[in-house]
Formats: C-alpha cells, sequence, structure tokens
C-alpha cells in the first residue's frame, strides 16, 4: 500500500527566501531515505534537502533560481506507508558535515564509501553533480571537477570523491602515463595560434636538441613542483680576497680557484646540516615516502652555445675545493665541447645555479627535478655597509633558494639560507 507525500522544506534555521542552486531529482526517478533532492545556498554554507524516505517522485515543484523558505513544497513523492517517517529530518549542510538521523529511521544502512579505483574520468559536455561547497572544494585543492566520479547515485560527487581522486593521483604520479593526465588535469586554454607573417618579417629558427629537452623538463618542474624561492645576500668580502690570495699563490699550471668552488663546498655542509634538503620524493606500497640521500651529488648549471646543460660532481663531501675547481673546469669545457655523457648528468641531489659571471641581481630558479631544491647565485657587487662607525665597502653576494613546499617549510629554507651564508662569511667556520 502507497500513498502519495508532498515534501516541504524542512526547519532550515533562521534562513528565508533561500535560492535553489540545483534540483537532484525529476519525475519518475527512483530515491532512497536521506537522498539529496536539492541544494540551497545561503551566504555561510551550501546545503542538501534529504529525502524523508524512499519513494518515487511523482512531480516536481520547484527549479532551480526559485527561492524557498520552510514549508515550501518540494516535490510529491509516492511512498510506501510503512516508509512514512513520523518527522523530517534537517537539511544537511556541507560546510559543517552534520551526520543526520531521524529518531525512527537511525538504523536504515548505508554503504561505506569506495574510493574510485582509477580517477581517470572523461569530459565531456553534461555538468558534474556536485554541490557549491564540493565544487568550492575541488578548486582549493586544483582539481578539474569534470573528471572525479561521483559515487552517489546519478554520479553525484562528494567529498570523499574528490580525497578519493586526488589519493589515486598521488600514488599513480610515477607513472608517464599519470604524469600526462595530470598536465592535462590543469585544464589551460590552448595555445595561441598566431600567423606572426601578418606584423612583418619572421625568421624560423629551430631549437637546439638541448633547448628542446630542458624545455620539457622545465614545463614539467614548474608546473608539478610548488616553488618557493627565498633570497638572502651575504657578505663575502674576505672569502673573495682568499680566493685571489689562492690564485696568486698559485703558478701559471696551478689550481684557479673559482667561487663556484666555495659554494659547493658550503651547499654540501649546509645539506649535511639540512638532510631533507638533499632528498626527493617518492612512494611506497602507494603512500608518499621521503627519500633522504646519504650521497652528496651536486649539480652546477653550464652555459654552452646550444643552452644550460647540468653537469654533476659526485661525492662532493669527500672533495676539496682544490679538487672540485678543477672538476667543475673539466665539466664545464666537456659541456661546451658537446661531450658530456648521460653520467656526467644523472644522479644529482642538489643544483648551483650561478650567474655571476655573466650579471644580475637576483633570480628565481627552476627545481632540477626529482630534486627539492636549487641555489642560484648572482653577481657580487660592492655595496656601502655601516660597520658601527662609518660606511665601507663590502662585496654583497645575492643568494636565491627556491625549494619544493610539499617537502620543506619556510622556516627550514630560511635557517638553510642563514647557515650557508655564516659559512660564505666566514669560511673557518667550514672546519668545525
Amino acid at each position: 500500500m502507497s500513498e502519495i507525500r508532498e515534501i516541504q522544506v524542512p526547519d532550515i534555521g533562521d534562513f528565508k527566501d533561500l535560492p535553489v542552486i540545483e534540483v537532484l531529482v525529476k519525475p519518475g526517478d527512483s530515491v532512497a531515505f536521506d537522498e539529496p533532492l536539492l541544494t540551497l545556498e545561503s551566504d555561510k554554507a551550501s546545503m542538501d534537502v534529504p529525502s524523508p524516505g524512499a519513494g518515487i517522485v511523482v512531480a516536481v515543484a520547484i527549479k532551480e533560481g526559485d527561492r524557498v523558505s520552510k514549508g515550501s513544497l518540494i516535490l510529491t513523492l509516492q511512498m510506501a506507508v510503512d516508509d512514512v517517517p513520523a518527522a523530517e529530518p534537517p537539511v544537511k549542510s556541507d560546510a559543517v558535515a552534520e551526520t543526520v538521523a531521524s529518531a525512527k529511521d537511525s538504523a536504515a544502512p548505508s554503504g561505506a564509501f569506495q574510493p574510485p579505483a582509477v580517477p581517470e574520468v572523461s569530459v565531456s559536455d553534461v555538468k558534474p553533480r556536485a554541490s557549491p561547497s564540493i565544487r568550492r572544494y575541488a578548486r582549493t585543492l586544483g582539481i578539474d571537477i569534470a573528471r572525479v566520479k561521483g559515487s552517489a547515485k546519478g554520479g553525484r560527487i562528494l567529498r570523499e570523491d574528490i580525497e578519493g581522486y586526488v589519493k589515486n593521483a598521488l600514488v599513480r604520479l610515477d607513472t608517464p602515463g599519470q604524469r600526462a593526465e595530470h598536465g592535462a588535469g590543469l585544464n589551460l586554454l590552448p595555445w595561441p595560434d598566431v600567423d606572426f607573417t601578418r606584423f612583418g618579417t619572421i625568421e624560423k629558427v629551430a631549437l637546439s636538441r638541448i633547448k628542446k629537452i630542458s624545455g620539457a623538463n622545465l614545463s614539467r618542474n614548474w608546473v608539478m613542483i610548488p616553488h618557493v624561492t627565498n633570497h638572502e645576500e651575504v657578505d663575502i668580502t674576505e672569502l673573495e680576497a682568499f680566493r685571489v690570495q689562492l690564485n696568486q699563490e698559485g703558478g701559471k699550471d696551478a689550481i684557479k680557484y673559482t667561487m663556484l668552488a666555495f659554494l659547493i663546498k658550503a651547499a654540501v655542509a649546509t645539506l649535511q646540516a639540512f638532510p631533507s634538503f638533499n632528498s626527493s620524493l617518492g612512494n611506497e606500497d602507494g603512500e608518499p615516502i621521503l627519500i633522504l640521500k646519504q650521497y652528496f651529488h651536486i649539480g652546477f648549471a653550464a652555459d654552452t652555445p646550444n643552452g644550460l646543460v647540468v653537469p654533476v660532481i659526485r661525492d662532493a663531501d669527500q672533495k676539496g675545493i682544490g679538487q672540485l675547481a678543477t672538476e667543475c673546469a673539466e665539466l664545464a669545457r666537456k659541456a661546451r665541447d658537446g661531450k658530456l655523457g648521460p653520467a656526467d648528468m644523472t644522479g644529482g641531489t642538489f643544483t648551483v645555479s650561478s650567474l655571476g659571471g655573466i650579471g644580475g641581481t637576483g633570480f628565481t630558479p627552476i627545481i632540477n627535478a626529482p630534486e627539492v631544491a636549487i641555489l642560484g647565485v648572482t653577481r657580487a657587487q660592492i655595496r656601502p655597509v655601516w660597520d658601527g662607525n662609518a660606511f665601507v665597502p663590502r662585496l654583497i653576494l645575492p643568494l636565491a633558494l627556491s625549494w619544493d613546499h610539499r617537502v620543506v617549510d619556510g622556516a627550514a629554507a630560511a635557517r638553510f639560507l642563514q647557515h650557508l651564508a655564516a659559512l660564505l662569511a666566514d669560511f673557518r667556520r667550514i672546519a668545525l
């Protein structure tokens, strides 16, 4: 036996004339107890109005854009007599995630949520079924909600679906296919296709192989890694005087000490003090982990006629300044001659990118994945510095540290730079 029941907006507190932003059912639909019928939105939260019982929708009395208050007719529902509740449950708010149940129906079964096994959902012109709060939640995480598969009836997307999508995406992050999907998931506008000949004479120049490869890697790194860059300045007056003295003491065939060698030595000592900067993200059994490396292979950016390359000095912690300077020179020469092999450019744990020989006052270097940080250095300049009695000329070196915010936080980055600056300002500390 069944009866036709008018379903009205239940008690929604002090709210009146709330806009209907989505109607979730239509005539002929079967609805279960507690299944959302429509979504309302106040200035504070979005609210789903649940069905007070199971039945079949006979007619819907409202549409998107209507305004409703307590007692407004929503729809008529054909319900079994046994399913007619004594009282209607209150509205469920996504903002506070209330648990709703009536005294009579508190034992109604509900299946445990199972996150989607594969987050590959085709994007179509069909508008995803999700409340505004769920849409906002997806936007906050940078997720294209059209790619998420809803687990509720009719494909409606829940908060758990969003979280399941993110979890599966992180687990599969290592695979080439997933990297491609995540790039597409940014939902970027297509690159503009412009006929430049309309505006004047042009010349077409093919990109070098190095630029093609590095361009693709840099684009991936910049998009996939949440970069933050800290800046610092360090007084290297004494260190530069020491470097010049060492070069003057040597003969014509002696080692040429470079500032890069001192920077690498100081960077290694700082990495030893802050091991999270000498790490990489990985996963084990589907869970993200941090891989702390016990070796120190330091890459440095080398300028070549065909573009920048990054040769790597292995076991830099076991080498002195002279050996570091010699290896830097040899690798830079091989880079210019195009003779670097794969072994010369792999395995790096941290990179130093120095533009000191060219100029500039600062820049924000892009992290060389799978590393988690990179040090950028520009040209040192003489500046007047107050010593307590007078302004004196000092040689000031700008530093820029870009770091992966998934691994490092701002406080650690600031301490890393302070430690590095202290070593460069007084290199005797390297022996401590």
